[in-house]
């Protein structure tokens, strides 16, 4: 066998994404305060691109009715797959005149829009609350560096992360003086923080209200595992107390905060400013961009001069120039593809979900990003880009696009019903059951069925923990809780 070198030809297709193109799949994707980053930072970066502002825009009106460009109509763009087509001849004068148009004019008064708050109070978190308090403490400048170090590893529910072995180690302090000082920063606000589980951070609170030697504290040593599954009666039996006594001490301990740390969760708020509009204009539902906010550019006329006097700039400079043109307008030109692409998408989910605009979410049809793409003739994933982290304002309220896809449960009779509805369904049978008798999953299973909803036992019990509802043994309360003083106990 002998080794040579040859040469061979091979054909093959490669699908190959151009720069500008990959600029148009990103801008697609992004939501409304990424996008306008995005806008600004180009700004920055490309010297020929800026932003009209509103007073300016009579006068480019007034240039172009002189006859220096005339208005035509928008092309109907492809989504992203639109193949780049910049050439150098490109006549810039009239390069984007079809996109100068003014912000638009929604058929509806600003007391109809969302309301907006425009300011946020800042949070104090639990990590400088506990801080403070222990620089005011009389604790010496050795015990609040071991403090500093058991502050700094609380999670965000104000349990104490790591070992007391690990703190000795880090802080090189014996075990009795971090002791101490945990005992002292277990007693700081809110009470019960630093604990190192459950039960300790219940002890914590109930002898700071001095109920320590209670039934309140043997019920939090000896039987945590019977109230968890509501076995009050077990509990009497064990303590040899009173039914009713057991239940007033039950009844405090449910006042306890499980999680003393969460009120200082340091959470930041995000409002929404939908991205499109549907509004109820008579008997129809009309979609309109949400134009406030983003900045209208175009191609500095400095810039446009220059190319015009071609012996005023050597050629490196105009080939600068002419790249930096390009890259504007097909900046322009993707934000308008993506705004357009969007109003496309809702018109779309305006046809489908006609019924839950009217109605609300218990009449929300089974609908699957397929459907969508098929009738407005974009691919999947076109689709699911532009759904992605866009929000749309209806009659109903503020939703995410992404809110109407859902699939669809089989009905005992007649068309399919969302699963978006089910869920709305299982939530409302568990607030009206009798909480002395729960229903289980089985049984939600046959009282929906009931309501032409076929769904398994397994798929009731997936949607009940989605939404954080206990099992019904869980949620079993046979007794009437009463609060009462410390003396009974």
């Amino acid at each position: 066998m002998t080794l040579e070198l040859r040469q061979s030809v091979v054909l093959a297709q490669q699908l190959l994404m151009t720069p500008q193109l990959q600029q148009a799949i990103k801008l697609l994707q992004l939501s409304r305060l990424e996008l306008l980053d995005t806008i600004y930072q180009e700004i920055e970066n490309n010297p020929v691109l800026e932003e009209q502002m509103s007073d300016e825009e009579d006068a480019d009106n007034e240039i172009e009715d002189d006859g220096s460009s005339t208005e035509q109509e928008i092309p109907d763009l492809p989504e992203v797959t639109v193949e780049e087509r910049a050439r150098d001849d490109v006549d810039w004068d009239n390069y984007l005149s079809e996109y100068n148009t003014g912000r638009t004019e929604l058929p509806f008064e600003e007391r109809d829009l969302p309301s907006f708050e425009n300011t946020v109070s800042t949070k104090t978190n639990l990590h400088d609350h506990l801080m403070w308090q222990l620089n005011l403490s009389n604790l010496d400048d050795e015990q609040k560096q071991v403090g500093a170090h058991i502050i700094g590893n609380l999670d965000e529910d104000g349990y104490l992360d790591i070992s007391l072995e690990e703190i000795c180690q880090v802080t090189a302090s014996p075990l009795g003086e971090v002791l101490e000082t945990l005992k002292v920063i277990q007693n700081f606000d809110p009470v019960g923080v630093a604990a190192r589980n459950l039960q300790e951070s219940l002890l914590i609170q109930a002898r700071f209200q001095h109920l320590g030697g209670t039934i309140v504290e043997k019920i939090i040593l000896d039987h945590l595992g019977d109230l968890e599954v509501r076995k009050y009666d077990n509990i009497s039996q064990k303590l040899s107390v009173p039914l009713q006594v057991i239940l007033s001490a039950i009844a405090i301990i449910q006042e306890f905060n499980p999680r003393p740390g969460i009120i200082y969760l340091d959470n930041e708020t995000f409002y929404i400013t939908p991205d499109i509009y549907i509004v109820n204009l008579g008997d129809e539902y009309k979609v309109f961009q949400n134009e406030d906010g983003l900045p209208k550019l175009r191609v500095s006329s400095y810039y446009r001069e220059i190319l015009r006097n071609k012996n005023s700039t050597s050629e490196n400079a105009r080939a600068y120039i002419q790249e930096k043109l390009k890259s504007a307008a097909w900046l322009i030109k993707s934000i308008h593809q993506r705004q357009k692409t969007i109003w496309r998408v809702t018109e779309s989910i305006v046809k489908f979900q006609k019924d839950f605009l009217d109605k609300g979410i218990a009449h929300l049809k089974p609908l699957v990003l397929r459907d969508v793409a098929e009738d407005i003739d974009m691919h999947e994933s076109t689709v699911s880009r532009v759904t992605t982290n866009k929000y749309v304002h209806t009659p109903q309220g503020i939703f995410e696009l992404k809110f109407f896809f859902n699939s669809s449960i089989p009905s005992v009779h007649g068309e399919a019903v969302a699963s978006e509805r089910v869920r709305q369904e299982i939530n409302n049978i568990i607030k009206g059951e009798d909480k002395a008798k729960p229903y289980s999953d089985k049984e939600i299973k046959e009282i929906m069925r009931g309501q032409n909803i076929n769904v398994a036992r397994r798929t009731v019990a997936k949607y009940r923990e989605s939404m954080g509802i206990l099992a019904s043994k869980k949620r079993k309360n046979p007794y009437q809780l009463s609060t009462c003083g410390s003396s009974t106990f």
